[in-house]
């Protein structure tokens, strides 16, 4: 209900107080006692701290799996920046160590990046990863791998991962042209009319994985980060 409602841990806490359909969705009215924000703060720092979170992707993909929803033969990786307020700070006036600025075009962002691998025929998320905002998406994209696919496919921001040290060398790779080499295509020329159709089919795979960030941004909230994190605001 946080990340479909966008509410900090504050408001968590005065929504369940203020709306009964809340505490009724939660099957809170049994327990007598509402939770107030640390107690959410620090549930969510358990899923943190037993990776309890990746354990429940981790069941809801097989469940995908065994109903043919998830395909596993191609993974479509992408990244997405989550901004937060420069100004956080902790009591000893310093930033959120977790989090770091990065420069994508001409504008410069601070926050967190997002990783995910979709699956590249249903566009499920079967696998996310959480960085700083200043790690590149090429040293995350193997990572976001699960192990089955022959193919993956990944943007510009991705070139020369078949070259690094976790490479799988059973993975094909169909990476983006770079814009300025696409750009300077000839389209009367038939080779290059074939290149620019090839990059047209890869974007259409890649489209994969715009959706789950549109959910992630658009219906969860997630322009910015909300939560609080112990000492952070």
């Amino acid at each position: 209900m946080q990340q479909w409602f966008t509410l900090s841990d504050p408001g968590m806490e005065e929504a369940f107080f203020d709306t009964p359909l809340y505490r009724e969705f939660a099957k809170l009215e049994e327990f007598g006692r509402l939770p107030d924000e640390s107690t959410i703060l620090r549930f969510r720092h358990r899923l943190e701290k037993h990776k309890l979170a990746e354990q429940i992707l981790g069941v809801v993909n097989k469940l995908l799996t065994a109903r043919g929803l998830l395909l596993k033969a191609g993974t479509v990786v992408d990244a997405m920046l989550i901004a937060a307020p420069s100004s956080t700070k902790n009591k000893e006036h310093k930033r959120d160590p977790e989090m770091h600025s990065s420069k994508r075009g001409q504008q410069m962002y601070f926050g967190m990046k997002a990783h995910i691998g979709a699956d590249a025929e249903s566009g499920l998320v079967h696998t996310v990863r959480c960085t700083s905002g200043n790690v590149h998406e090429v040293t995350e994209g193997n990572s976001l791998l699960h192990g089955q696919e022959t193919d993956a496919f990944g943007d510009a921001g991705y070139q020369g991962i078949e070259k690094r040290p976790d490479a799988n060398a059973d993975v094909n790779w169909h990476v983006a042209m770079k814009p300025g080499k696409r750009n300077a295509l000839n389209k009367d020329n038939a080779i290059d009319a074939m290149v620019e159709q090839l990059e047209k089919i890869k974007a259409s795979i890649r489209a994969k994985a715009e959706h789950p960030f549109r959910v992630i941004k658009r219906q969860f909230g997630y322009v910015k980060v909300r939560y609080s994190r112990g000492p952070f605001a």
